[in-house]
């Protein structure tokens, strides 16, 4: 635990060279209301903590440094070439474990989820995804305390509560909408998690990352 200690403040001292304040106190909520989240729903606490911690890692890199850095991976589709910026999620789950060494399959793709979701994404990529929403900094609005107390009764109504919320915020603003958010709400809408994901999820792991104990 001390090894992972020590590893936190090496992740913070990082972001805050990278981030303003405002981004890292969010980055913070995030972080606390994933670990509550995956304490409510029996998962690991420690990976739904540090993909928390983690999840913005790049969302203060520049447009092109983020094409440049996926285009490197795959090809990239017309809506990321239009918006940039929602490759963040997906950078930053490359720097998580190409600067931070982390190895963990779910802590990465709770990462790169955590903007735009994806189908059949597991529980700690839920977590993150409703923590990023509706994490007590965002706001105070009904709508997001409505969401806040749905997030701790049923994980999959939640995840497309906060896509319904994505979508409205778009087109209510005449922007593009990347086809996986859509995609992400039609899928928890026709397959919700049971409690068998849950529990398959809930299996706990030694080490998230290199040198963690």
């Amino acid at each position: 635990m001390t090894s992972l200690a020590l590893r936190r403040e090496e992740v913070l001292a990082w972001l805050q060279e990278r981030v303003p304040p405002p981004r890292l106190r969010h980055i913070l909520g995030v972080e606390a209301m994933a670990r509550q989240l995956a304490a409510h729903y029996g998962l690991d606490e420690e990976k739904a903590a540090w993909a928390g911690l983690m999840h913005d890692l790049a969302k203060s890199f520049p447009a092109e440094q983020l094409l440049q850095r996926v285009a490197r991976e795959r090809e990239l589709d017309e809506i990321e070439r239009a918006e940039p910026h929602i490759l963040h999620a997906e950078v930053g789950s490359l720097l998580a474990r190409e600067q931070f060494q982390v190895q963990d399959a779910e802590i990465l793709a709770a990462i790169a989820n955590h903007t735009l979701g994806q189908p059949g994404m597991g529980p700690l990529s839920c977590v993150v995804f409703v923590a990023d929403a509706l994490e007590p900094n965002r706001g105070s609005s009904p709508e997001l305390e409505q969401l806040r107390r749905l997030a701790f009764v049923d994980l999959s109504k939640a995840v497309v509560g906060v896509c319904d919320l994505s979508l409205r915020f778009l087109l209510n603003r005449n922007q593009v909408v990347h086809p996986r958010t859509l995609m992400t709400r039609n899928y928890f809408l026709l397959h919700p998690l049971d409690q068998k994901d849950l529990q398959r999820a809930a299996s706990p792991v030694l080490s998230v990352v290199s040198g963690g104990s």
